[in-house]
C-alpha cells in the first residue's frame, strides 16, 4: 500500500539544471585534488606542479541534439568536440586531451563512422588536441557520441562561475542568436523537402548561421586574448543554452543581480533579417537561442581599458546587487525581468 501512494516527479518539474542541483548536491569530495566538481563548466582537479587539470563532458544524442537530415557526418564529429572544448575555454584553460565514445544502431556503415572522425580529427588538429582514448558500442536505435576533454590552467588563473561581483562590467565574445536561427531555418527546409524531395534549399543567403549550427568553433582566439592582455575575467562562462540562462547561472552561482542592454547585445545582420523573416525578436533569440558556444564573462571596472579595446567583445551591461535582480534594458529605455528560458531537455515525444 505504501508503494502505492509514493509521488514520483517529473523531471520536467526541476528542469535540466535543477536536476543536476538535486542529484548533486551532497556529493562528497574524497581526494585532496578534487578542487571544484559539478556546478560550473568543467570539473578542476589539482596537481603537485601548480596547474590544475581541468575535466568535462557532453553528449549528443540523435534525434535531440541533431538531426542528420540536414547535419553532415564530418560536421556533427566536429561540433562534438566543439561543445567540449568551449567548456575548458570557458575556464580559462587549454584542452589537451580527449576521449571520444560512440554508441550506435547497425544502420550505420564503417564509412560514416569514418566520416564522423574526419569531423572529430580536424577539430582536434585545429585545436592541437590529442585523441587519447574511448569507447565504442551497439545502440538499438539512433547514435549518441559522448566526448570527455581534458585541459590545463594554472591554479591561479582559474575562472569559475561564481567570483563575479556588483560593479563588474559584463562582456561577451563573438554574436549571438545566430545558431538558434541557423536551427529554424535548417528546420523549415527540412519540411519542405519532406514535402517535395526536388525543392532546392534556400540557404544560400544564410550560410553563416547555418555555419553557426552545424559547425561551432570554440573560442581559444578569446583565451589567447586574454593572456596577451594579461586580463583575467572575475567570471566566465560558455553559452550553450542561450545568453538568459548563462547570466542567470552566474548571478545565481555569485549571489548577484545582472543589467543586460539590449542595444549593445551583439546580433548578426543575417540573424536580424532572418529573425524578422520568422516574425521573431532578434533579441529573444539572443536571450533564449543557445547553442552559440561564445564566451560570456565578468570583468574588474578597473580593467574597462582592456577590455574596451579587445576584438570581437561587447560589453553588454553591469552586475548590480542581488536586490536589484536581473533584467534588461530595452533599446526603448524600459526595464524588463529576464527570464531564464534554456532548453528543456527532457520533454516527451507527445509534449
Amino acid at each position: 500500500m505504501a508503494d502505492e501512494e509514493k509521488k514520483f516527479t517529473d523531471v520536467n518539474e526541476l528542469g535540466e539544471f535543477g536536476l543536476i542541483d538535486h542529484v548533486t548536491k551532497d556529493l562528497p569530495h574524497f581526494q585532496v585534488s578534487s578542487v571544484f566538481g559539478v556546478g560550473d563548466d568543467a570539473a578542476v582537479i589539482r596537481s603537485s606542479r601548480g596547474t590544475s587539470f581541468l575535466a568535462t563532458t557532453d553528449a549528443l544524442v540523435e534525434g535531440i541534439h541533431f538531426d542528420l537530415t540536414y547535419t553532415p557526418l564530418a560536421h556533427l564529429g566536429y561540433k562534438a568536440v566543439m561543445v567540449n572544448l568551449s567548456d575548458i575555454y570557458a575556464m580559462n584553460g587549454t584542452p589537451t586531451q580527449i576521449l571520444v565514445s560512440l554508441a550506435f544502431s547497425s544502420k550505420y556503415t564503417v564509412e560514416a563512422i569514418e566520416a564522423i572522425y574526419d569531423g572529430i580529427k580536424a577539430a582536434c588538429k585545429r585545436h592541437g588536441v590529442d585523441i587519447v582514448g574511448g569507447d565504442t558500442t551497439s545502440a538499438p536505435r539512433g547514435m549518441m557520441i559522448s566526448i570527455t576533454a581534458i585541459g590545463q590552467v594554472e591554479q591561479k588563473k582559474v575562472t569559475y562561475r561564481h567570483e563575479a561581483k556588483a560593479g563588474d562590467l559584463l562582456c561577451v565574445s563573438g554574436d549571438l542568436g545566430g545558431a538558434y536561427l541557423g536551427l529554424q531555418l535548417l528546420e523549415r527546409e527540412k519540411q519542405v523537402y519532406l514535402t517535395d524531395e526536388n525543392a532546392k534549399p534556400e540557404l544560400e543567403d544564410f550560410n553563416y548561421l547555418v555555419g553557426r549550427q552545424l559547425k561551432p568553433e570554440a573560442r581559444k582566439d578569446i583565451i589567447d586574448m586574454f593572456a596577451e592582455a594579461e586580463f583575467q575575467p572575475t567570471s566566465m562562462i560558455d553559452i550553450s543554452d542561450g545568453l538568459a540562462s548563462e547570466v542567470f547561472h552566474i548571478c545565481t552561482k555569485s549571489k548577484i543581480g545582472a543589467l543586460v542592454e539590449e542595444s549593445k547585445v551583439p546580433i548578426h545582420s543575417q540573424a536580424e533579417k532572418l529573425a524578422f523573416d520568422f516574425k521573431l525578436d532578434p533579441i529573444t533569440c539572443a536571450l533564449s537561442g543557445g547553442e552559440d558556444y561564445e564566451l560570456l564573462f565578468t570583468a574588474d571596472e578597473k580593467d574597462l581599458e582592456k577590455v574596451r579595446y579587445m576584438t570581437d567583445v561587447s560589453i553588454i551591461g553591469k552586475m548590480v546587487p542581488a536586490d536589484q535582480g536581473i533584467r534588461l534594458l530595452s533599446s526603448g529605455g524600459r526595464l524588463h525581468t529576464i527570464k531564464a528560458q534554456g532548453w528543456k531537455h527532457f520533454q516527451s515525444p507527445s509534449s
